[in-house]
C-alpha cells in the first residue's frame, strides 16, 4: 500500500513539477536562439505577463482534468513549485540586477519539492501535503516575506549592495551543502526519518549512527540551519542575514532538545553514549543535558 503510493503520488508530482517548469519554454518560444538579456524585460511587458497566465491557466485545467481531490492538491503544488523554479532559471541567466533573486527562487522552490519527494522515497507512510512544508509556520512564512521585502526595498534604494557577486557565490555554495546535507541525512535515516518530533517509537524506528549521523547528531537540521542562512546571504540581504541566524539559531535549540528527549526515551544508553561522541553539528548547541 505505501508502495503503490509512492509510485502514484511521487510520480504525481514529478509530472507537475515538470509541467510547471515548463514556463522556461514561453521566452525562448519568442525569440528563439537569440541573447537572452532581452527575457526579463519581455516578461515585465504585457504580452509576456499575458503569455504567461495563459500558461498558468493551460496547465490548471490539465492538473484539474487529470486529478480529483487529493492527488489534485500534490499536482497543483508541485505544479506551482515548478513554475517558480521555472522563473527562478529565467531571472539567473538573464542580463538583469535580479539574477541572485533568480538564484533564490531556484533554491527556494527545489527545498521544498524535493521535501515532498524524498520522503515519498523514504517515508511514503507519513507521506502528506505537508511534507512540502509549504505551511511549515506563520513565523517561518513572515520570514520569507520579510526577506522578499528587503530585498526589493535594497534594490530599489541601494541597488549597489545587492551586486557583491562574491558574497552571493558565497550563500551559493552554503545553500547546495546545506541542501545536499539535509537530503543525505534524510536518505540515510530511510523510514526513521520524519518532519514531525515522534513522542512514541514505533516497532522500525531504529538509532542511526552511520553516514552523515558518524559526524552529526542532527544532520538535517544542520543543512537546513546553513541553507536558510545562505539564502540570505545569497540575495546579500543584511538585515534578514542576522534575523535568519538568531531565528534559526533558537528554533533548532528548542527542537533538538524537544527531540532529544525522545530519543532519550526510546534508545536509552545507546542514544545517551552515541550523545557523548557525536556534537550537534549546530554551534553553542549541545541539547538536552544528561546527568551522570
Amino acid at each position: 500500500m505505501a508502495g503503490s503510493k509512492l509510485v502514484l503520488e511521487g510520480r504525481i508530482s514529478i509530472i507537475s513539477f515538470i509541467s510547471g517548469l515548463g514556463v522556461i519554454i514561453i521566452p525562448l518560444l519568442v525569440k528563439f536562439g537569440a541573447h537572452i538579456d532581452w527575457i526579463f524585460d519581455y516578461l515585465t511587458d504585457v504580452n509576456g505577463k499575458i503569455a504567461i497566465a495563459a500558461y498558468i491557466t493551460v496547465i490548471n485545467g490539465f492538473l484539474l482534468i487529470m486529478y480529483k481531490g487529493p492527488l489534485y492538491k500534490v499536482a497543483v503544488r508541485a505544479c506551482f513549485l515548478g513554475f517558480a523554479f521555472g522563473c527562478g532559471l529565467i531571472l539567473s541567466f538573464a542580463d538583469t540586477t535580479w539574477t541572485h533573486f533568480g538564484w533564490y527562487m531556484c533554491s527556494l522552490s527545489f527545498f521544498h519539492y524535493s521535501e515532498y519527494l524524498v520522503t515519498a522515497m523514504i517515508n511514503p507512510r507519513s507521506l502528506s501535503l505537508d511534507s512540502f512544508l509549504l505551511n511549515h509556520s506563520v513565523e517561518y512564512i513572515i520570514a520569507a516575506i520579510s526577506s522578499w521585502i528587503e530585498f526589493t526595498v535594497e534594490q530599489l534604494l541601494i541597488p549597489e549592495i545587492k551586486q557583491v557577486s562574491w558574497l552571493s557565490l558565497v550563500g551559493l555554495v552554503m545553500v547546495l551543502c546545506g541542501e545536499s546535507l539535509r537530503k543525505a541525512a534524510m536518505l540515510t535515516a530511510g523510514s526513521n526519518f520524519n518532519h514531525i518530533v515522534q513522542n512514541e517509537k514505533a516497532q522500525t524506528h531504529m538509532l542511526v549512527t552511520t553516514g552523515v549521523y558518524a559526524f552529526f547528531r542532527h544532520p538535517s537540521y544542520v543543512g537546513w540551519f546553513y541553507w536558510s542562512i545562505g539564502t540570505q546571504i545569497m540575495l546579500c540581504n543584511p538585515v534578514c542575514i542576522l534575523g535568519y541566524t538568531f531565528a534559526s539559531w533558537r528554533f533548532f535549540r528548542e527542537r533538538i532538545e524537544e527531540e532529544e528527549i525522545s530519543l532519550i526515551h526510546f534508545f536509552g544508553e545507546d542514544y545517551i553514549e552515541y550523545k557523548k561522541k557525536v556534537f550537534t553539528g549546530l554551534p553553542f548547541i549541545s541539547g538536552i543535558k544528561v546527568n551522570s
